[in-house]
């Protein structure tokens, strides 16, 4: 199954997706820097790095499975920024607009993993 993963169009969306969240969470408070900082940074590095983690596995069902893990962590972010927007750390444009990138990517990746399966 080994493909180039830097060729993927959900890789290219997903790190896209990760830049938007490292710039905006730089304003987020100090306080959060160890806590909700650092784990939506870390969730959101997990979707493209899982997705070019399964595309250098050899089977599809490996593939498969790390792009599972991609999904389980779109919906990680989601559920991050909809607690940042109830802390009032993002206002209500910047949460719609992050969401309809989440929306577009976790369908994105979900159509590709029926295309891989």
């Amino acid at each position: 199954m080994v493909q180039d993963f830097k060729d993927l169009v959900i890789w290219k969306k997903s790190i896209e997706l990760t830049i938007i969240i490292y710039k905006l969470t730089t304003s987020f408070p100090e306080n959060e820097k160890y806590n909700l900082i650092s784990q939506i940074r870390r969730a959101t590095t997990s979707i493209s790095t899982n997705i070019a983690e399964g595309a250098g596995r050899r089977t599809k069902k490996d593939f498969v499975k790390f792009l599972y893990n991609a999904y389980g962590s779109i919906k990680e972010v989601e559920s991050l920024l909809l607690l940042s927007e109830e802390l009032n750390y993002l206002d209500n444009n910047m949460h719609s607009t992050i969401l309809q990138s989440i929306d577009e990517l976790s369908r994105m990746l979900f159509r590709f993993i029926e295309a891989v399966r």
